[in-house]
C-alpha cells in the first residue's frame, strides 16, 4: 500500500511540474497584487467635467465674460476676460492619456477666444518674474503631439512664482502620474484665485501692463480612483481627494504636501462647488476631510 502511495505522490507531483513548465513556456505569469483594484483591463479618455462644472460656467462672450466655457479635447476651463487667464481647468488623467510624445514648447495664443478680447501670447509674461504656469501639465497629455501642444495654449497658463511653478507644484504633478502607474486614474481641479504674488522681480498684482492679473494663491484638487467606469458614481467617503492651496510665491516650500486643505475651503475661497457631480451627501464627508495620505 505504501508503495502504491508513494507512485501515486510521484505522478500527482510530475503533472504539477508539467502544468507549470507549460505555464511558463506560454509566458503566463503568477498573478501579482497591483496597487488599485482595477476594474477595466483598458484604460479609457473619460470626459474632463465628469466631476462637475466648478463655478457653472457658460459659452456665452456677452453675459458671462469671466466665468466663459472653453471646451478642448484634452481638457475644459473657466476663463476669465478681465483677468486675462483661466479661473479653473478640469481633466481627467489616466494611462490612456500618456504615450512618449515629447514636451512641444509651442506656446501659442488662444486663437479661440471671442473676437475683440484681449489673447496672450507666447511673450506676454516675459520679464515678468512670473512663469508661464500650466494648469493642465503638458506631461499629462503625451499622448499625441496635438494633446500636447494644447496644454502650450495661453489660456492654461497663470503666471507664477518659479519656486511654486517647477518644484513645489510640479511635486504634485508628478505624484498624480506616479498613481495613475500604480493603477489609479484621477480627475483634478486646479486654478487660481486672489490678486497679487511675489515672483523673481518681487511682489506684483499684474503682468503684460496690467491685462493678466498675478493670483495671490494656486490650488488644485485630485479626485483618486482605480480605473473603471462610472467614474462620479464611484466616488464614496471612503475616496482619496487631495486638495492643495499654495501660495504664489518664491518663498513657497518645496514639499507640496504641506499645503493640503480641504475641499471645503477652497471652495469658500472661491465661491465654487467643485465636485458638483457627486451626490451631496458623500460631498459633505470627503470635501471636509484633509488627506493624510502618502505624497510620493
Amino acid at each position: 500500500m505504501k508503495l502504491v502511495f508513494t507512485r501515486i505522490s510521484s505522478l500527482v507531483l510530475l503533472v504539477a511540474l508539467a502544468v507549470s513548465c507549460s505555464r511558463e513556456e506560454q509566458g503566463i505569469a503568477p498573478a501579482t497584487p497591483t496597487a488599485a483594484t482595477v476594474s477595466s483591463d483598458v484604460a479609457t479618455r473619460d470626459g474632463n467635467l465628469a466631476m462637475g462644472n466648478p463655478s457653472g460656467a457658460v459659452t456665452d462672450a456677452t453675459n458671462s465674460p469671466n466665468n466663459y466655457l472653453m471646451t478642448k479635447t484634452q481638457y475644459t476651463l473657466s476663463y476669465s476676460r478681465d483677468k486675462g487667464k483661466a479661473n479653473w481647468a478640469s481633466w481627467h488623467l489616466s494611462r490612456a492619456w500618456l504615450g512618449s510624445t515629447p514636451r512641444q514648447d509651442n506656446f501659442a495664443s488662444d486663437a479661440t477666444l471671442p473676437t475683440g478680447w484681449f489673447r496672450a501670447g507666447s511673450t506676454s509674461y516675459s520679464g515678468s518674474g512670473f512663469d508661464r504656469g500650466h494648469v493642465c501639465p503638458s506631461a499629462d497629455r503625451t499622448g499625441s503631439i496635438a494633446d500636447n501642444s494644447a496644454t502650450f495654449l495661453m489660456t492654461n497658463m497663470m503666471p507664477q512664482a518659479p519656486v511654486n511653478n517647477q518644484q513645489t507644484w510640479a511635486g504634485l504633478e508628478n505624484y498624480a502620474r506616479t498613481l495613475v502607474g500604480q493603477g489609479y486614474e484621477c480627475y483634478i481641479v486646479a486654478g487660481s484665485y486672489g490678486s497679487g504674488g511675489t515672483g523673481t522681480n518681487g511682489y506684483a498684482t499684474t503682468i503684460s501692463s496690467g491685462r493678466i492679473v498675478v493670483p495671490s494663491n494656486c490650488w488644485k484638487v485630485l479626485v483618486v480612483l482605480p480605473e473603471g467606469t462610472g467614474d462620479a458614481g464611484r466616488v464614496t467617503t471612503a475616496t482619496r481627494i487631495i486638495a492643495v492651496n499654495m501660495p504664489n510665491t518664491n518663498s513657497i516650500g518645496t514639499a507640496w504636501g504641506s499645503y493640503r486643505t480641504s475641499v471645503d475651503a477652497i471652495e469658500s475661497a472661491t465661491g465654487y462647488n467643485i465636485l458638483s457631480a457627486v451626490s451631496s451627501s458623500v460631498q459633505s464627508v470627503i470635501e471636509a476631510r484633509v488627506d493624510a495620505g502618502p505624497t510620493s
